[in-house]
């Protein structure tokens, strides 16, 4: 098996974030490119409902920007003797753009965090990782973040 590309998808959450330090360490291991990548949820594109272009494109804008300082600290510390990270913001579906990414990207692995729902919450929030794992083309590890009981 031959790992060149790792793509670590981040909505910036805690169950997310969580799951870094193993696509940090894979990248390392395998010498291999990381990718750090955060999609704007696209609510137009998502929901079908027509929005005033103005304010929205401004609103979007701001999310950039929030979203590219967010993935420069992230893992940091980590990352200083990373000599090969790509960081990059998309809008869009989440998981329908971290497939498309992954697919056109040639991406060997994906490493993703995920909350481990059940129940109601599962079907109100739903699950990017679960999409990611159905559909993509490579193979995906995802990273369970278990909550406190606390």
């Amino acid at each position: 098996m031959e790992i060149k590309s790792i793509l670590f998808p981040t909505d910036f959450s805690e169950g997310s974030l969580n799951a870094v330090e193993y696509a940090v360490d894979l990248a390392r291991r395998y010498s291999a490119k990381l990718y750090l990548l955060h999609v704007i949820h696209d609510v137009v594109r998502a929901s079908g409902f027509y929005m005033p272009h103005m304010s929205l494109d401004e609103l979007y804008k701001d999310m950039e920007e929030s979203a590219k300082k967010e993935l420069e600290r992230l893992g940091i510390d980590d990352l200083r003797d990373l000599k090969n990270v790509e960081r990059l913001v998309l809008r869009g579906v989440p998981y329908e753009e971290i497939i498309r990414f992954a697919n056109d990207s040639r991406i060997d692995l994906i490493v993703i965090g995920t909350y481990g729902r059940r129940g109601l919450d599962r079907v109100l929030f739903g699950s990017t990782a679960t999409q990611i794992v159905r559909y993509a083309e490579c193979p995906v590890l995802t990273v369970r973040f278990l909550m406190s009981s606390k």
